[in-house]
């Protein structure tokens, strides 16, 4: 399996909205959580210009805002979603890899790893610091799957956005969308819970369950 991580791995994104609420707190101005998480689950940058657009604010500062509330944030406030760990276990389980192609910093990552105790379910890790074509570009993915020899079709890309699946398919591996949301893209499997993902892992390896199960 190659992850994604924020919204797939980690639910990270209402810390992302608190880290932006807390920037608008210091100018004065106020916006909808809600509204902040869904510029965020399009990307960072977005949410950035958008908000900088909104307050008539430099981008910049708004970036420079976020990264400093950001930083001060727990890890634990930042927790996997329930059942992603088992699905990780099971995929060693039986043999297989995880890998995780992100567009979030190494140091950010690790410490994410760490404080929950994922670090040994991951075979190898592509970051924004190894400057690889941000997604839906699929240069990550090819990287990751020429550096292990992986098969093709025995890989599966797991993520929360619509740029997961394009980078999945221009890559040619299949793939997997989480989380309630009405897609514009079609992903070989779309689930809204990784128990689903689990069942469905365990089905196509003909039954082969796990300690974990």
């Amino acid at each position: 399996l190659i992850w994604d991580v924020d919204g797939t791995l980690f639910d990270t994104y209402p810390a992302f909205a608190r880290a932006f609420g807390l920037l608008l707190d210091e100018l004065e101005v106020t916006a909808s959580p809600d509204w902040i998480v869904g510029l965020c689950k399009r990307s960072l940058s977005h949410c950035a210009t958008t908000l900088a657009h909104k307050f008539d604010v430099d981008v910049d500062d708004v970036l420079d805002g976020f990264g400093r509330h950001y930083a001060g944030i727990p890890a634990q406030d930042q927790p996997p979603f329930p059942g992603v760990v088992d699905v990780c276990a099971y995929v060693r389980a039986i043999g297989g890899e995880n890998f995780i192609v992100t567009h979030r910093g190494s140091q950010s990552l690790q410490r994410l790893l760490v404080v929950h105790r994922m670090t040994d379910y991951f075979a190898d890790r592509l970051t924004r610091d190894d400057d690889y074509p941000r997604k839906p570009d699929p240069a990550s993915f090819e990287e990751m799957i020429h550096r292990h020899g992986l098969e093709r079709e025995a890989v599966l890309a797991v993520g929360d956005r619509d740029i997961d699946v394009l980078a999945g398919r221009a890559a040619g591996v299949r793939t997997c969308l989480f989380g309630a949301v009405v897609p514009e893209v079609e992903a070989d499997y779309s689930i809204a819970d990784y128990a689903e993902l689990y069942r469905l892992l365990v089905a196509e390896n003909g039954g082969m369950s796990s300690p974990v199960a």
